[in-house]
């Protein structure tokens, strides 16, 4: 492992909740990396839908040149009332992954001790599986337009784009990853059986990268069905692909299931490692909380663990790890959303002296 090196990071807090939950946390990624022996070296970025409000714009025109010169980008949260979603979005973070090519979001879904799930019979652990969406294609292309505005012919055309290169690396990827885990299966997210250009392509490079992994399972399930069986049989998913679309709606599903939004962390990978990637919650900037330091800070906090796995610090991730579990199972130290009164700074600065002792 290595030892002392320093790491460049650029922190980005964003708006709503997530100026509180980036300095929790900082505080536990901290905490680890002393214990650990490297350290974090922060740059903090105003970039928000405030800094649009007063620039006109959600980062500078050569902001994606600035954030190149970090190893990661630390994220709190995008989108606040009075900027649109389509403008806080597609000026800050979707020009991140796309510039960055962070081809791979990656959303871990666990279930874990002194989490009540909203299912029956679901104890921690059980839940143990992750979500990989394709993160730069798919549906959420900016193909398209509108024409006869307000008359009677009016109609508005969205494309979607899938291209070899972008569905064979993000199979790959899944099926690399599924390798290294213990139940070693693949599922597919599909909708073959009413998207008839785009999904039974995806069907079809699915089952022929399937066949480069003979020790990995394989299936498929239409994304409805999917779902249905997410909420019955949760425990029987390992790495569930899909793609940007439907890899959304199921990342957001599974920490549901798993017990709080607040909880689920992601990352945005660049896996060749030429730029940098993007570790955020998955919660967003939850406007009607804000500013009452109520929020839950794991998912943020789990994202750095996410993030110095990446950086190369497997046992300080999984330490972290170990701590979220400790404070939320046996300290019972927890958010409103997880049924408790501890504030954001209390569960972070638990989880961090956790992380140092434990």
């Amino acid at each position: 492992m290595p030892t002392g090196k320093k790491h460049r990071i650029a922190v980005i807090m964003g708006d709503g909740i997530g100026k509180e939950v980036v300095p929790e946390g900082r505080r536990v990624l901290d905490a680890a990396g002393k214990r650990f022996g490297f350290q974090l070296a922060w740059t903090s970025f105003p970039w928000s839908c405030e800094y649009y409000h007063s620039k006109g714009e959600m980062m500078p025109k050569n902001g994606l040149e600035i954030l190149k010169e970090y190893e990661a980008i630390f994220l709190g949260a995008v989108g606040y009332p009075g900027v649109p979603d389509h403008v806080s979005l597609w000026g800050l973070l979707i020009p991140m992954r796309r510039g960055f090519q962070q081809y791979v979001n990656y959303r871990p879904v666990k279930s874990m001790r002194g989490i009540t799930s909203p299912l029956r019979n679901i104890e921690g652990g059980k839940i143990d599986f992750c979500v990989v969406r394709e993160n730069t294609e798919g549906e959420y292309s900016n193909i398209g337009g509108r024409m006869f505005e307000g008359t009677e012919q009016e109609f508005v055309v969205q494309e979607s784009v899938f291209t070899r290169k972008g569905v064979e690396r993000i199979m790959r990827y899944s099926f690399g990853l599924a390798r290294k885990r213990e139940k070693k299966k693949v599922t597919s997210a599909t909708k073959s059986n009413g998207i008839v250009f785009t999904m039974p392509y995806w069907d079809e490079i699915f089952w022929g990268i399937a066949k480069e992994y003979p020790d990995v399972k394989a299936d498929q399930y239409h994304v409805d069905s999917l779902c249905a069986t997410l909420v019955a049989h949760p425990e029987i998913f390992d790495v569930v692909v899909a793609s940007n679309l439907f890899g959304d709606i199921l990342s957001d599903l599974g920490p549901a299931l798993a017990g709080s939004l607040g909880i689920a962390p992601s990352a945005s990978l660049n896996p060749e490692r030429k730029f940098p990637s993007l570790f955020e919650p998955v919660h967003g900037s939850a406007p009607d909380i804000a500013g009452k330091g109520i929020a839950n800070p794991i998912g943020q906090i789990l994202s750095g663990a996410l993030m110095i796995r990446h950086l190369g610090y497997p046992k300080a991730a999984r330490t972290i790890e170990k701590a979220v579990e400790v404070a939320v199972g046996d300290r019972k130290i927890r958010t409103r959303d997880l049924g408790g009164e501890a504030s954001t700074r209390q569960l972070g600065k638990a989880i961090a002296e956790l992380v140092a002792t434990l």
